[in-house]
């Protein structure tokens, strides 16, 4: 599998595969098709050549996997990022390398699942890099992002929807939900807006005026 056609400037998502998870081959190919620049995380990497997934780039501190690794010489034009700094996280090492090679969008797969302490890292990570580089975790039973100050999307009655903060969110306004807020805070811990849904097909509207909170759009299989 390979994800490779024409891109401008970098101007479309970049993917980055994590070592979580693994989500379905279905929700996989449409990443790959759709998200033409592929970095690894190097604890991914046997995983990747398996599926026989062509990816642009592996990074990391290579303490799972030699950087000499022989299986590197066989993609002739993969790009290999020693990052040996052992005060961030390889996903947050992933995701900065991406933003200084200019890229403006990333989705991340593989990142939920498996051990909970990298499942709840990786979703913190999200708000580090608000305004720099826009970014999604995506698996088979939701999407999560960074929520701007000021959020207008259309959703079908019933989608099931969470407004987690990060630290504490403040002064939240939302409509057509099941659960409105009117100048509300959540805070983690503490109060959460996990499990509300969409009440009518339509515009869902969020507001808020401080600190970080994600969305999460849920669906069940």
């Amino acid at each position: 599998m390979s994800s490779h056609h024409f891109v401008r400037d970098k101007q479309e998502a970049a993917l980055i595969i994590a070592n979580g998870e693994s989500c379905s081959p279905e929700l996989l190919n449409q990443l790959l098709e759709w998200n033409p620049f592929i970095l690894v995380l190097d604890g991914a990497w046997s995983r990747v050549v398996e599926l026989q997934i062509k990816p642009d780039a592996v990074l990391g501190d290579f303490d799972s996997i030699p950087e000499n690794h022989p299986g590197f010489l066989e993609y002739d034009t993969l790009k290999i990022i020693h990052t040996p700094d052992q005060e961030f996280t390889d996903l947050q090492k992933g995701i900065q390398y991406l933003a200084e090679e200019g890229h403006r969008a990333a989705n991340i797969v593989w990142a939920t699942g498996r051990r909970a302490d990298h499942n709840f890292n990786n979703l913190a990570t999200l708000p580090q890099f608000a305004g720099i580089i826009d970014l999604a975790v995506v698996d088979d039973f939701s999407r999560v992002y960074n929520l701007p100050k000021t959020f207008k999307k259309w959703y079908p009655k019933n989608t099931k929807i969470s407004l987690l903060p990060i630290g504490v969110a403040d002064g939240i306004h939302t409509k057509n939900l099941a659960f409105n807020l009117q100048g509300e805070s959540l805070q983690l811990p503490g109060r959460t807006g996990s499990s509300n849904f969409v009440t009518e097909d339509g515009f869902v509207e969020i507001e808020y005026s401080g600190g970080h909170l994600l969305i999460m759009e849920c669906w069940d299989r």
